[in-house]
């Protein structure tokens, strides 16, 4: 897709952006890796889709696919270090959820239980930013 601007919101939905990619990515992160839990743990999508969604993170390096099994062939896809950086997007839109949505689960750290937020930082500072001061400017 050409723009006027490389907006990276605009181009990071151009690969996330629909109803079910994330909710994979999602589940990877949980530790599934099969096609046939990842069908059963996003409720109501259909193998078609959930096949060419795996195709196009493939494709955009987010997910590696690894055989399992030669007869029939099986694959695993387990995602790469580009696919782990989506890890903050599923988490806060999860963060989202909790606060303003109807939920069932929380994002909590595994180690002490308590629930977690996101929040920015300045990797060459060190230091948190604020919200507020966080802003999406020309590169």
């Amino acid at each position: 897709m050409s723009r006027k601007i490389r907006c990276p919101v605009a181009s990071t939905l151009d690969v996330v952006g629909d109803r079910w990619t994330l909710l994979i990515v999602r589940d990877l992160l949980r530790g599934r890796s099969r096609f046939s839990d990842l069908q059963e743990s996003v409720e109501g999508i259909p193998a078609s889709v959930l096949s060419a969604r795996l195709k196009l993170l493939e494709r955009e390096g987010v997910v590696q696919r690894r055989l399992y099994s030669d007869h029939p062939p099986r694959a695993a896809y387990v995602l790469t270090a580009k696919g782990h950086g989506l890890g903050v997007v599923v988490g806060a839109l999860a963060a989202w959820g909790e606060a303003h949505a109807e939920h069932d689960l929380a994002l909590v750290d595994q180690q002490c239980g308590h629930g977690v937020g996101v929040v920015y930082h300045c990797p060459t500072c060190g230091r948190g930013s604020p919200r507020h001061r966080v802003r999406i400017v020309p590169a």
